[in-house]
């Protein structure tokens, strides 16, 4: 007799189905619609092939693409396989290695044969072309299961050199997956857990592009060999494609790295790699954004302080950043070869010392210099702190990722009970702070990674906090995109992450709070409560702009470089259209320069075409032309940045009361 298994639905029906039976059977009893439609499938909560068996009684939900991250995530995954099959039908002899699933797509690392060299991007066409070949032959994609000795004798007997060498890292005795596309014995197969679609077919060959290639290293270590990394964007349909591929193009046009060059707001170099030089222009920028921070921190209790850029190595050994983080610190002098990994190593002449990689560990020394009574909490210090991260050098990209930089960084000691109450307080200042930039944002929780200081139950406790704290603010919805993300926490403490998006579309994690209770008790903080005894502070870390370069470069791509009025680095220029208004426009100069307004004068001998196409070019938000006309009747022609109104006359007096208005900072109004 058959056995049969319970498979219950979402609607909370219940189908009783024979063992043996698959997902996809169950979509075709319910109808051909869904049996075409499903993709994949949820099993007691894990995404599993639609065509692998059950192992029992389940709870099922079937995957399609109006579940569009689950439905992406497996169609990018397919994609990286296709492409690897590509590759090794066109060039044989490259091996592969991984592959995976990216936020717009995947990529895939191949180590070339030498004969054939590393791959450009004019071999892309034709890999492309390929790979809807393979889409078009249909072939289902078989999941095996192998022991761990006949994966590695697999690669090895096929040359898969760096495959043979990863299997060996996988537990022994643990099932192994492997992925065949098609039945047949000499069809291409590879390593991976899954999941994948049933076959090739299921994907669209027209909804995915190959972008670019780049060097990667073996594992990420400079020492191993270099590989060949193919980049693709993936999507569930060419719709879908092409209207990825028109942000791309308006991505292009706002890089800040280009409009950077053309505002004149900063370059970088060779010299000091991975640090911002700071034009005048740009400097303005962060001045702004500067006073705009602390008038918001001043407001909201906080207390400025300034920490040392250099501390003692055993600062960070008790903190335990030189543990965890000890690769990308600076060390001063240099480090001197020790046999304990984790403990500094003194030179003799003088203690090691560290570059500030983070401000935490200097806060909490403020914060035990005298004695702490429960009613001075909570106390909030902030810091405009700079720091330095040995990023490496493939890493570094403009103001997003650089080695030295400036947080807003503040850190609030509390008591347990006012936690939620201070976590919600920084969530309606953030809130506020992201509104006056244009953003909306996404709020996620980051849960406790596998390595971590701290017992399950101090964890259990932050995370309930800040969890609180949100529901209680009433940002814990939907139309907050809150969502929890589990093991992506600090190895101290979870993180309540902002996720800005940005004009076209964009998301950017920017601000966090985190809730530690690690950290007080590694550095030996302690206020006396109200019980007469020293107690433990928590000490939550938290930051807005999160560092200001990288804030700056989101804003310049955010703003596509035409700044609000209020940050712009200049403001205004006073344009001349004869030579004869050369006075008037001085005057007018003066008049926008005594209200405090950033602005320049264009009295150069050129057509007022051209200078206002250069000045539309520097993203200047407003032109002011004059000429003979309005010197005589004391007027301006006033030209926006971006605006379809070719230029609106009015008096200098009201052009000046306007513009003083409109460059008001949007705290100030």
């Amino acid at each position: 007799m058959t056995k049969m298994f319970k498979i219950a639905l979402p609607d909370g029906s219940v189908r009783e189905m024979p063992q043996g039976s698959t997902p996809a059977d169950v979509a075709a009893a319910i109808g051909p619609g869904l049996a075409k439609a499903a993709l994949a499938a949820r099993v007691d909560g894990e995404v599993r092939d639609i065509m692998r068996p059950f192992e029992g009684d389940a709870n099922l939900a079937l995957i399609t693409s109006r579940d569009e991250k689950d439905a992406l995530e497996l169609v990018r995954h397919d994609y990286a396989h296709v492409l690897a099959e590509a590759v090794q039908n066109l060039y044989p002899g490259t091996q592969i290695t991984f592959g995976p699933a990216t936020d717009d797509g995947f990529y895939y690392d191949f180590a070339p044969t030498a004969e054939r060299g590393p791959f450009t991007e004019e071999d892309l066409p034709a890999i492309e072309e390929e790979m809807r070949r393979v889409i078009a032959a249909d072939k289902p994609l078989v999941r095996e299961v192998w022991d761990r000795a006949r994966v590695r004798q697999f690669f090895i007997d096929h040359g898969e050199s760096f495959k043979a060498e990863w299997v060996m890292e996988l537990p022994e005795g643990e099932p192994i997956t492997m992925y065949k596309t098609g039945h047949g014995e000499a069809d291409w197969i590879d390593l991976c857990r899954g999941p994948h679609l049933a076959s090739t077919g299921k994907l669209d060959p027209q909804a995915f592009k190959l972008t670019r290639v780049s060097g990667a290293y073996w594992r990420g270590d400079p020492k191993n060999p270099m590989l060949s990394r193919i980049y693709g964007t993936a999507w569930l349909n060419k719709k879908q494609l092409d209207a990825h591929l028109v942000r791309l193009e308006e991505a292009a046009k706002r890089d800040h790295r280009k409009l950077g060059q053309e505002m004149d707001l900063f370059h970088l170099q060779a010299e000091a790699h991975g640090s911002v030089f700071w034009h005048p222009n740009g400097y303005i920028i962060w001045r702004e954004l500067e006073a705009y921070m602390r008038r918001a921190i001043d407001a909201a209790g906080y207390r400025e302080v300034k920490t040392p850029q250099i501390m003692d190595a055993r600062q960070w050994e008790q903190s335990g950043h030189w543990g965890k983080y000890r690769e990308n610190m600076f060390i001063v002098p240099d480090e001197i070869p020790g046999t304990d990994e984790d403990a500094p190593v003194l030179s003799g002449q003088a203690d090691l010392m560290a570059i500030k990689p983070m401000n935490c560990p200097a806060h909490v020394l403020i914060f035990k210099q005298g004695i702490t009574s429960y009613r001075d909490l909570p106390l909030r210090i902030y810091e405009n702190g700079c720091c330095h991260r040995n990023e490496p050098h493939g890493a570094l990209h403009g103001l997003m990722r650089v080695r030295q930089f400036t947080q807003d960084d503040a850190h609030i000691f509390c008591r347990e009970d006012q936690i939620v109450d201070e976590v919600k307080a920084f969530c309606a200042l953030a809130d506020r702070i992201y509104q006056d930039f244009g953003f909306t944002y996404s709020i996620k929780l980051a849960l406790r990674p596998d390595q971590r200081f701290g017992s399950d139950a101090d964890w259990d406790l932050a995370e309930s906090e800040l969890r609180n704290a949100v529901v209680s603010a009433g940002l814990a919805t939907e139309q907050y995109g809150w969502e929890e993300l589990p093991g992506e926490g600090a190895f101290y403490a979870p993180k309540l992450e902002w996720h800005l998006t940005d004009a076209i579309g964009r998301t950017w994690q920017v601000g966090t709070i985190q809730s530690d209770r690690v950290l007080p008790d590694r550095l030996d903080a302690t206020y006396v409560a109200e019980d007469g005894e020293r107690h433990r502070p928590i000490m939550l870390h938290r930051a807005i702009f999160g560092s200001y370069e990288r804030f700056i470069g989101i804003l310049i791509e955010h703003y596509a470089g035409k700044f609000p009025l209020w940050l712009a680095p200049v403001q205004a220029v006073v344009a001349t259209i004869v030579s004869d208004a050369d006075d008037y426009a001085k005057d007018v100069l003066s008049r926008l320069k005594a209200v405090g307004l950033r602005a320049t004068a264009d009295l150069r001998n050129e057509k007022i075409n051209y200078k206002v196409r250069e000045h539309s070019l520097k993203k200047v938000p407003l032109l002011l032309v004059v000429g003979k006309r309005e010197a005589e009747e004391g007027s301006v022609a006033l030209r926006r940045l971006g605006s379809d109104e070719h230029q609106k006359m009015m008096t200098l007096d009201e052009a000046v009361a306007m513009i003083t208005a409109e460059a008001v900072a949007p705290d100030l109004r």
